[in-house]
């Protein structure tokens, strides 16, 4: 029965590390370490898909927040990771300088520039969050939804960013 549940998550790895493939076009070192916990590989890469891929925020500003959360919790792996992503969205090298050392770049709406500056709070300061914050994002137009999905990306990266580091994963973007 052990050797059946082992067979069945080494199974379930493969089938997640492939569709990982096909969506970045090979398969990152972050995943590749997940892929030894065959569950939490697979329930990384549904968050992913469900947070970062998916949902009502445009993509760059996600990963502008990945980015950003990643710089601030000093995390090479996933800067880079985010960098470069940022970059095939269209990104300069100069922009993206700008936003770790800046926290943003100009060209983008003042309810963008609120909620990432928002989502950094949470992630840096959350036990300051307040009502105020809410009131000024909800002043420019974000709505519940749109602060949860912020939310959920510094969520997922400030995990990605410990276990990363912590693990050592080495940089390959």
């Amino acid at each position: 029965m052990r050797q059946d549940k082992l067979s069945a998550e080494t199974d379930m790895a493969s089938m997640t590390l492939l569709e990982i493939s096909r969506v970045f076009g090979r398969v990152p070192n972050l995943f590749q370490a997940y892929a030894k916990h065959p569950l939490l590989l697979e329930a990384n890469w549904n968050k992913v898909k469900a947070v970062l891929l998916n949902g009502k925020l445009r993509r760059k500003v996600k990963e502008i927040i990945a980015l950003l959360v990643s710089h601030d919790n000093g995390c090479d792996y996933c800067v880079a990771a985010h960098s470069a992503a940022l970059k095939s969205l269209g990104a300069s090298e100069a922009e993206i300088t700008a936003m770790m050392k800046k926290g943003w770049v100009p060209g983008h709406s003042a309810a963008e520039i609120t909620l990432v500056a928002f989502a950094r709070k949470a992630n840096l300061h959350w036990r300051d969050i307040n009502e105020e914050d809410f009131r000024a994002l909800n002043a420019l137009g974000v709505d519940e939804v749109e602060i949860i999905e912020a939310l959920g990306v510094v969520e997922l990266f400030a995990g990605f960013n410990r276990f990363a580091r912590i693990m050592q994963v080495p940089v390959d973007f």
